[in-house]
């Protein structure tokens, strides 16, 4: 048997390397291994070789593999719809995003709204609204799709201000499965991952609260599912194209290992960047996921590109790979977030619309005034976002939010209300689930240590979408936060969390009582999430409570 270029090193045979196997925890990222480490070089590129070489033994979960997401979906679809209408009224932030939704449906741009109008819109008047432009500084997309449940409801019912809210909570937790599924190799993993997210408070409250964070964690979700699913056709395309190569001589040329192949256009991608250009439309916040997303996948591209033998993996990467995801991302998510903002374009009297026709100027005229307008625009909502450093009684700085420590209240009742008790509550409490966020907070370790220390690119994923997410709000410590920002890398930490139940879950490989405690140890913990959900769930959702119940779910003083 003859020695066959490696990525590592020149071995007799062909190493598997990279993703040897996808397994069926996260406890044995490698499992599998031992079964072959060398094969004939004849069909060392091959392309059943080169797959199992990528992306590891196939596993098919059949029917289950969605029957199992779907029931988690629609465990939080109850949680989500049920009483979806209460409080009736607008509830912090809705204030703002719901009668800005209402005013889309009339003119495609925001509207002013007189004193007192939240009133107006509670009691079913909504045409109080007035007719001069208003001045906001987040993008369209969360507040269109706010206006489609209103749409179908009507804008006086609180239902329909909350529907797209509570859709997008229940399609994420089946998108998470479905990713964790994947990621993990497990259809118990994946249905945790969704059990999981869908009775954390955080998500669960989002989702029944029309504000727009809900909105761009689940498009920064989506956009990563997406990847995940370019990854696994890039792989296989790669496969399939090195195996062209090697059809003649066995092998491939030394020209054709020196950089490796063009893979085409690549449709997972090219939505993701679809995705993330809607992120955007949403909230600002999405830029340094866009960031982090793309070089996350040209490292994907690097490491399949040497996990076959191509000599100049990296360069070949970027090439190859690098340039068409960059045009895949930015320019094209530039271009859907352009089109997220079509209502004011196509206004005459929007906010700024005609900013560039009274302020002409020879150096920038060359630019189309309603692009100038649109700049003079993001220009003024930058400053605005980075003076934003008022007080308010329920700002949290980032470092509190793994810990839970500051949650923010939407919604507090206490008069004229009937619950058997001399002292009544209704609250509606952004506290997200203790037992998920602080053992979240615990597994980020372990997926660190075992991303430096394995490399294993499951970790790494997972750890990016939570530097998008988290690691940014640091830069800017004078700024007002809140702990509802978190909701944005929310489903990462669930996938940490998952990832960590898998190791403690252990492998097919392992001892019978080594299985039989990881199944007892991981049942137990879900188990006590689900009860600690079901304890908080009537400050996650309003339900009129006496006092004293209230007042035993303050399990800290900065709850209340």
């Amino acid at each position: 048997m003859r020695s066959v270029h490696c990525p590592h090193r020149t071995v007799r045979g062909a190493r598997y390397d990279d993703a040897v196997s996808q397994t069926t925890t996260a406890a044995a990222p490698r499992e599998g291994f031992e079964r072959q480490w060398v094969v004939s070089a004849r069909t060392a590129f091959s392309e059943r070789v080169l797959r199992r070489r990528l992306l590891g033994e196939p596993v098919r979960f059949g029917l289950w593999g969605w029957l199992l997401p779907v029931l988690v979906a629609l465990i939080g679809g109850v949680l989500r719809f049920v009483r979806l209408g209460e409080p009736d009224t607008l509830v912090f932030d809705e204030t703002y995003y719901v009668k800005d939704a209402y005013s889309f449906l009339l003119s495609g741009y925001e509207r002013e709204w007189p004193e007192e109008a939240d009133e107006s819109f509670n009691a079913g008047n909504p045409g109080v609204i007035l007719e001069t432009p208003d001045y906001v500084v987040h993008p369209p997309v969360g507040k269109w799709m706010i206006a489609v449940g209103m749409a179908l409801f009507g804008p006086s019912n609180p239902f329909g201000w909350r529907f797209s809210a509570a859709v997008v909570g229940t399609l994420s937790i089946l998108i998470l499965a479905l990713v964790a599924q994947r990621l993990f190799g497990s259809l118990a993993l994946g249905a945790i991952a969704g059990l999981l997210m869908a009775v954390d408070g955080q998500h669960l409250v989002h989702s029944r609260t029309s504000l727009l964070d809900v909105f761009l964690m689940f498009w920064v979700l989506v956009a990563f599912a997406l990847l995940v699913l370019d990854r696994d056709w890039a792989r296989r395309r790669l496969a399939l194209l090195m195996a062209g190569y090697a059809r003649e001589r066995g092998q491939p040329t030394r020209e054709q290992l020196l950089y490796g192949p063009w893979l085409g256009l690549r449709p997972w991608r090219i939505a993701a960047g679809v995705a993330l250009g809607l992120a955007l439309g949403t909230k600002w916040s999405a830029l340094p996921f866009i960031a982090v997303f793309g070089l996350m996948t040209v490292l994907w591209d690097m490491s399949a590109r040497r996990a076959v033998g191509i000599r100049r993996w990296g360069v070949g990467a970027v090439v190859r790979d690098g340039l068409q995801a960059f045009a895949s991302i930015v320019p094209l998510g530039l271009l859907v977030y352009l089109a997220t903002w079509t209502g004011w374009f196509l206004s005459s009297d929007a906010y700024d619309r005609q900013w560039a026709a009274e302020n002409p100027d020879p150096l920038w005229d060359w630019v189309p005034a309603p692009l100038r307008s649109l700049a003079e625009y993001h220009r003024s909502a930058y400053s605005f976002h980075e003076g934003l450093s008022s007080e308010h009684p329920y700002e949290a700085t980032a470092w509190s939010w793994l810990f839970v420590g500051r949650p923010t209240n939407f919604h507090y009742e206490s008069d004229g209300l009937s619950c058997g008790a001399s002292d009544c509550s209704q609250s509606v409490l952004m506290l997200g689930n203790p037992v998920i966020w602080w053992a979240g907070a615990l597994s980020l370790v372990v997926v660190l240590l075992f991303w430096i220390g394995r490399r294993d690119w499951r970790a790494g994923a997972i750890l990016a979408g939570i530097a998008g997410g988290y690691l940014p709000w640091f830069l800017f410590p004078d700024r007002t936060m809140f702990y509802f920002y978190a909701i944005a890398f929310a489903p990462f930490l669930i996938l940490s969390l998952t990832y960590v139940l898998g190791l403690v879950l252990g492998g097919p490989g392992d001892s019978p009582w080594r299985r039989r405690s990881g199944i007892v140890l991981v049942g137990g913990f879900v188990v006590l999430a689900v009860l600690v959900a079901a304890y908080f769930l009537p400050i996650w959702t309003a339900e009129t409570i006496p006092y004293d119940s209230w007042r035993l779910r303050m399990w800290m003083p900065s709850w209340i």
